[in-house]
C-alpha cells in the first residue's frame, strides 16, 4: 500500500465499557481491538525508514516491525519481534504513556493522529497469551548467579533479559505477590491483576525463579546475598514506595489514607470485591483525592466504584499542568469524579469521635513557572472554604523507603535517600547494581522497565567480562538485548 494511501485510514478507536456502568464495576474499561481493527490500524503505520518511535521507546521495541506484521496477519511473527524486545508487552499496551514517547514522535502525528502503537501492542500481546505457548528457546546456562530485590517492572524486566543470555535469576519480593506497583499500584480497571500474573508465568516459563515474603534489609542483607547466598551480581528495583503527606493538620484522623494504601488495600488485598476481603476500606460517600498524577486518578476512580458521590479530585494547578495521562484524565470525568482545581487542603478537619468530616481548601491562582516548568501555584488569600468528606486520600507522591539503604554498608544514596550510581548503572558496591524508582525516584512503569532493561546489558557484560560493567551509551552496540 501506497503512503498516500495509508495516510487516508483514520485512527481505529478504542473500544470502551460505558462510562455509567463502568463507574460501578472494576472490568477493564479498554476492550481491545478486534482482529479486523488492528489490522487496519497497522496499515496506517508508514513503516518509516528513519523510524523516530523506536527512539521514544525506553525499551526499544521494533515498533515498525512488529506492527508491519500485524498488517500481514503474521501474529505470531509480531509476537516474537514484540517480546524479543518487550518481557512484559500486555502490561505496557496498557498503562504506558505512548502519547508521550513512541506515539508523540510517530511522523503521523504531525498531519493528524499517530498509528495506536500502544493498542497494537496490548492487541498482540493478548493473542500470545491465548495462542503462544513457546516464545522462547531456553540458552545455554552461563553458570552465573543473579539477585533481583523487587518484582516491579524494572526487577521484571531485569530478570527476564537476564534470563535470556543464559543467567540463573532469582527475584526477592516483599509482598506475597510479586508484581510490585503493577499489582498493587494500579487499578484491575487499568491493569486486571490477570495479565500481570500470565506475564510472571511467561518468565517462569524462562527460568526466572521468583521468591515472595522476603524483606531485603530483614530477611537478608545485600552483602549477604553477595558473600553467603553466593549470587554474582546483584540488581536492586525494590522501587520508591513511601507515601508522602502534605503535613498538613488532621492528617491522624481516622478515613485518612495514602494512596499506596488505600490502592493496596483494593488492588492486592481484594477489597474491590465489595465485602468479600479481609483487608476492606473505609466504606465512604463522600471521597476526598488529592493530587493530580496518574496515582490520584486512580485513586478517585476507584472510589468512584466503590460507592463515593461524590468522589472529588482536588488538584492545586488548573487541568492544562495535571502530570496525569490525558485518557485517564477523560475516563475519570465521563465516570462521574467531580474536579477541584486551583485548590489546595489545607486541614482536615474531624468530629468528636476522631472521624474525618470535611477537608478545608483554600482557592489558588497561577503564578510564574518553578522548575518543572509549570506555573506556580499561589494561595488566594481569605478564599477559604470546607468540602465535606468521609474519607480523604493524598496521592501526591512517595519517596524511598530506608530499609533497605541503611542496613547496606557502602551504598551512597542522594540526600533524598535514592540510590546514586555511575554510567553503568553500578552502585558504589561492586557487582551491585541499581535502577527504576530507588534510583529516578516515582516515574512511569516503562522507564523503570528501560532501566532493568539496560541494567540487564551492564550486568551481562560485567559477568561474563570478569567485573567489567558497560556504560549505558556503549549498550546497544556491544551487547545485543535481544
Amino acid at each position: 500500500m501506497k503512503p498516500s494511501e495509508r495516510m487516508k485510514i483514520e485512527r481505529q478507536a478504542m473500544p470502551e465499557q460505558e462510562a455509567a456502568a463502568r463507574a460501578a464495576n472494576f472490568c477493564e474499561v479498554n476492550q481491545g481491538y478486534a482482529c479486523s481493527s488492528a489490522s487496519t490500524e497497522a496499515e496506517r503505520c508508514l513503516q518509516c525508514k528513519d523510524a523516530k518511535c523506536v527512539r521514544g521507546c525506553p525499551v526499544g521495541v521494533n515498533i515498525p516491525a512488529f506492527i508491519d506484521a500485524v498488517a500481514h496477519d503474521d501474529l505470531s511473527k509480531a509476537a516474537d519481534i514484540l517480546f524479543g524486545d518487550n518481557v512484559l508487552p500486555g502490561v505496557t499496551g496498557r498503562v504506558c504513556p505512548q502519547e508521550t514517547q513512541c506515539e508523540e514522535l510517530c511522523v503521523r502525528a504531525k498531519k493528524g493522529s499517530s498509528v495506536g502503537v500502544g493498542h497494537l501492542e496490548r492487541f498482540v500481546a493478548d493473542w500470545a497469551r491465548e495462542h503462544r505457548k513457546d516464545l522462547f528457546e531456553p540458552p545455554p546456562p552461563t553458570g552465573k548467579k543473579v539477585a533481583v530485590v523487587g518484582s516491579g517492572p524494572s526487577g521484571l524486566t531485569c530478570a527476564g533479559e537476564l534470563s535470556k543470555r543464559g543467567h540463573a535469576v532469582t527475584v526477592f519480593e516483599a509482598l506475597h505477590t510479586p508484581g510490585g506497583v503493577l499489582m498493587y499500584g494500579i487499578p484491575e480497571f487499568r491493569l486486571p491483576n490477570a495479565i500481570v500474573e500470565a506475564e510472571i508465568e511467561t518468565l517462569k516459563a524462562r527460568g526466572v525463579e521468583i521468591i515472595t515474603d522476603v524483606v531485603i534489609g530483614q530477611t537478608y542483607t545485600i552483602p549477604d546475598l553477595m558473600e553467603e547466598e553466593g549470587f554474582d551480581a546483584v540488581f536492586i528495583a525494590n522501587g520508591a514506595g513511601l507515601p508522602v503527606f502534605q503535613g498538613i493538620p488532621g492528617e491522624h484522623l481516622k478515613g485518612v489514607y495514602s494512596a499506596n494504601e488505600f490502592l493496596t488495600r483494593v488492588n492486592l488485598m481484594g477489597a474491590y470485591q465489595f465485602g468479600a476481603t479481609d483487608t476492606p476500606v473505609i466504606p465512604a460517600r463522600e471521597v476526598l483525592v488529592v493530587g493530580g498524577g496518574n496515582t490520584a486518578m486512580d485513586s478517585v476512580r476507584t472510589a468512584k466504584r466503590l460507592g463515593a458521590n461524590p468522589a472529588t479530585l482536588v488538584y492545586r494547578r488548573s487541568r492544562e499542568e495535571m502530570p496525569a495521562r490525558a485518557e485517564e484524565i477523560k475516563h475519570a470525568e465521563e465516570e462521574g469524579v467531580a474536579f477541584k482545581l486551583l485548590n489546595n487542603p489545607i486541614e482536615i478537619l474531624g468530629d468528636d469521635e476522631g472521624w474525618v468530616r470535611a477537608v478545608k481548601c483554600i482557592k489558588m491562582e497561577l503564578g510564574q513557572p518553578d522548575d518543572s516548568g509549570r506555573r506556580r501555584p499561589v494561595p488566594i488569600e481569605g478564599s477559604e472554604f470546607e468540602i465535606p468528606c468521609n474519607v480523604f486520600i493524598e496521592a501526591i507522591g512517595t519517596k524511598a523507603n530506608p530499609l533497605l539503604t541503611q542496613t547496606t554498608p557502602g551504598l551512597e544514596v542522594n540526600k533524598w535517600g535514592y540510590i546514586e550510581i555511575d554510567e553503568t548503572n553500578m552502585t558504589s558496591i561492586p557487582g551491585v547494581f541499581a535502577g527504576g524508582d530507588i534510583v529516578r525516584g516515582a516515574a512511569t512503569v516503562i522507564l523503570a522497565m528501560g532501566d532493568g532493561k539496560n541494567t540487564s546489558a551492564s550486568i551481562h557484560h560485567f559477568l561474563i567480562n570478569g567485573g567489567v560493567a558497560l556504560a549505558n551509551e556503549d549498550i546497544e552496540e556491544a551487547v545485543p538485548i535481544s
